[in-house]
């Protein structure tokens, strides 16, 4: 083999690879960032419990999303008394200003994106998404152009012990609303549509099954695969925008 191909194809090879890991481990950084920092994650858990209080009462007991948002919030080591100043907050005077606003568009590479935020001044709010997107090159999409492009879906997410049984659990829970249910590493989730959300964590509770997160997520119906190159543009954005403390989800349809 002549020696001039054969060191090309090593720098080349060694580049690739050095490329590829630099894209992965800022993807990597950037999905930690958010959930590892407590200074942004109570308020935003906050913001959560306030908003389901809000929209379905302040008894946890008659308020299945209220129930889950506080359970998130306990399993991030949420002091009870934020808990509970977060839950007086939806009956005070200031309630009213803490509103649910939701922002669509695309990013580099023509990645959707959905974002879901939870604030007090919407024309701030509106400003600081636009600009994120503006930044990175992409821009605002007209509201409910991504409805068809994601489904909304409540999953929830608890251990698997020694005494779990999945096709019971499936069985019990189908009359519920479950669509799916899964086992990843020691996790199991089960999924199904956003408006059984609180039938199906009613039906997990009355089995004893503690769950330790449970959401209302957007799925995309065709999710789509992005370059290294092309990620570590795309989380750059992402980076910015999870890092707006309106912020409450950021979904996509990154199917990598």
């Amino acid at each position: 083999m002549n020696l001039h191909f054969v060191l090309i194809w090593y720098f080349w090879r060694f580049k690739i690879f050095k490329t590829m890991g630099r894209a992965f481990e800022y993807r990597k950084a950037a999905k930690m960032k958010r959930w590892g920092q407590m200074s942004k994650i109570f308020p935003r858990l906050g913001k959560a419990i306030t908003l389901a209080a809000k929209e379905g009462g302040p008894d946890p007991e008659m308020n299945a999303k209220l129930r889950n948002a506080i359970q998130n919030a306990k399993a991030q080591n949420m002091p009870k008394d934020n808990i509970e100043s977060a839950i007086k907050r939806a009956s005070g005077k200031d309630a009213d200003t803490i509103v649910e606003v939701n922002y669509e568009g695309k990013g580099p590479s023509g990645v959707l994106v959905y974002v879901e935020c939870a604030t007090d001044n919407t024309t701030r709010t509106v400003a600081n998404i636009r600009s994120y997107f503006s930044k990175a090159g992409g821009a605002f999409v007209p509201a409910g152009s991504l409805d068809y492009m994601f489904n909304r879906k409540a999953v929830f997410e608890f251990v698997r012990t020694d005494d779990t049984d999945l096709e019971e659990i499936e069985l019990e829970l189908i009359d519920e609303g479950l669509e799916e249910i899964v086992e990843e590493d020691d996790k199991i989730i089960v999924t199904g549509d956003y408006t059984n959300f609180g039938s199906i964590s009613k039906g997990l509770e009355e089995k004893g099954i503690a769950v330790e997160k449970a959401e209302l997520q957007r799925i995309p119906t065709s999710p789509v695969e992005f370059t290294e190159e092309q990620l570590e543009e795309i989380y750059k954005m992402l980076d910015k925008i999870e890092d707006d403390d309106d912020v409450l989800n950021v979904f996509t349809n990154i199917g990598n």
